[in-house]
């Protein structure tokens, strides 16, 4: 998910600069909502579990994509199944471009030897030179944010009227190495939860996820539990109404950033420099674990992979420490 929002202010600023080209946007279904707010964008939902599954699948979503009368193909993702729909097109005289992923910087950036520790190019400069590679001059250095959206009587009925500060804090990420330890975590909540005029909102998804945030909210004052509640539409909106997110590593980072708040983010094993920063953010947002301790971070791109004796790197963030950042950034 946090790959497909970072698409989302590299497409306001071409339709921004380019309002004569209409772009469909073909990703699963559930995220249509990412972009229902861009002019010019049409969604088409790929079915990759069964419409669109495997070879035969993919042939026949090319054969639907023809219809719309593309005229070039811009692959975000360079992946297997979107290798072979680009080559599909590719062969049908299509002009197509697909993103650079810059895999060789990166293994030199998360190696332990000879380690290249260097600010890599973002992957939202990565997703605009695909469209620079198609012949569009386009600029992502000044974006344009959507307003805060209204809240429907579903989410207020939940959060109340917003009277407040609103604090979203979404504590999960895919994989462990990119999480907050939830015991400092709730450590964070209750300091922010004895702060007057703030409400402390809890984002996440999952049965599980659900059930840990219940239970979090459930202990503080003025903490609401929004994980299981509200549909991804609902939340984006909600999140438009934040005075600040505080996310992993992870998706909610990227939803936050897209809409133009002001987003925290807590590292662990990875690191800005690999490209991931939530769009837009001053990397004063980005909260590091001790790196004179732990000097190979990053040691993995995604978090998947865990350099020994580096499993309890956050523990190294005090709850102090983000709790100041926190308070700073709703002043």
């Amino acid at each position: 998910m946090g790959d497909v929002a970072m698409t989302v202010p590299v497409l306001r600023a071409f339709v921004k600069q380019y309002p004569d080209v209409r772009i469909t946007v073909l990703s699963k279904p559930f995220l249509k909502p990412l972009f229902a707010d861009i002019e010019n964008v049409d969604f088409f939902a790929a079915d990759v579990t069964n419409n669109h599954k495997g070879i035969i699948g993919i042939y026949k979503l090319f054969k639907e994509l023809k219809l719309l009368k593309i005229d070039a193909v811009a692959d975000l993702h360079n992946v297997l199944r979107s290798k072979l729909l680009r080559g599909f097109f590719k062969l049908s005289f299509n002009k197509v471009t697909f993103i650079r992923k810059g895999r060789s910087e990166k293994r030199a950036l998360t190696q332990s030897k000879n380690k290249v520790f260097k600010q890599l190019k973002t992957t939202h400069e990565r997703y605009a030179d695909v469209f620079r590679n198609l012949g569009f001059d386009l600029d992502i250095s000044k974006p344009k944010f959507p307003p805060k959206q209204k809240l429907s009587k579903q989410i207020t009925d939940i959060t109340g009227v917003k009277t407040e500060k609103w604090i979203g804090i979404a504590p999960f990420a895919q994989y462990g190495s990119k999480m907050y330890p939830l015991d400092l975590m709730e450590q964070v909540i209750e300091s922010l939860s004895q702060q007057n005029n703030v409400k402390i909102l809890l984002f996440g998804g999952g049965k599980k996820e659900v059930e840990i945030l219940y239970k979090i909210a459930g202990k503080f004052n003025n903490t609401l539990n929004l994980a299981g509640k509200i549909k991804l539409k609902e939340e984006l909106a909600l999140i438009s109404n934040l005075d600040c997110m505080v996310s992993m590593d992870s998706g909610n980072a990227h939803f936050a950033a897209m809409l133009g708040i002001n987003t925290i983010t807590v590292w662990g094993i990875t690191h800005p420099f690999t490209g991931f920063a939530p769009f837009n953010q001053p990397i004063e947002n980005a909260i590091l674990p001790d790196l004179n301790k732990y000097p190979n971070i990053p040691c993995s791109i995604y978090g998947n992979k865990v350099c020994e004796g580096y499993e309890n790197v956050m523990r190294s963030i005090s709850p102090k420490k983000v709790v100041e950042k926190i308070l700073g950034a709703i002043k």
